[in-house]
């Protein structure tokens, strides 16, 4: 029995072309790696979200991150992500002295995944991270006004506190970031000196959060 040539064999599986069929099955083979992407990340932390906040998850990019840590730089303190996702804004946070970090999510996927990159950073005993639904909080920028103590400062990702006037803006895009000061006796947004807690808002996804 002859043997076929590999050389052969290669040059003739790259000249045939795939039947409809063979890619009707590469179709349907890749919408069920996105809906097991989707079912185990995604869809637990949407299940609780009103629906005209629901946007899919897309983590913070390296440039985002930068920009929260600029607009948090110079004030320590204890540093809360709420809708922290897979973490990354918790871990560059304690890297850069915002101690304690920890950070809020609803998906809990995302949350083990935090814990796995905190493992993998060395630092699994010094942030923490907590599966919380935020969405039992309705009113959040009046729990905000009336927890946070004056001085403390607030960045949200990507989306903007609706009623809030910033203090700085910094990137465009989805990497845009928002910041925000808690003053008492006036609207927050006002500029107040001296340090202070930090609270990061993380994109109306992953919390959503």
């Amino acid at each position: 029995m002859e043997q076929d040539d590999p050389a052969e064999a290669l040059t003739e599986l790259r000249e045939r072309r795939p039947s409809p069929l063979e890619l009707l099955q590469v179709a349907a083979g890749s919408g069920l790696a996105v809906y097991g992407v989707w079912a185990l990340l995604l869809q637990p932390g949407f299940r609780r979200v009103p629906l005209r906040l629901q946007v899919p998850y897309v983590g913070a990019s390296a440039r985002q991150v930068e920009h929260v840590l600029s607009l948090l730089r110079g004030r320590p303190g204890k540093t809360v992500d709420l809708g922290s996702g897979d973490g990354r804004i918790v871990l560059a946070a304690h890297r850069c002295g915002l101690r304690p970090a920890v950070g809020y999510e609803l998906n809990p996927w995302l949350v083990g995944l935090a814990w796995l990159r905190a493992w993998r950073a060395g630092c699994v005993g010094s942030v923490r991270f907590h599966r919380e639904d935020l969405w039992k909080l309705p009113l959040l920028e009046d729990k905000l006004q009336a927890e946070l103590p004056a001085g403390a400062r607030v960045v949200s990702g990507r989306f903007p506190l609706p009623t809030w006037q910033p203090v700085a803006v910094v990137g465009e895009g989805l990497d845009r970031v928002w910041a925000y000061d808690i003053h008492r006796g006036g609207p927050a947004g006002q500029a107040v000196p001296g340090p202070g807690s930090a609270s990061v808002l993380g994109t109306p996804n992953s919390q959503t959060g």
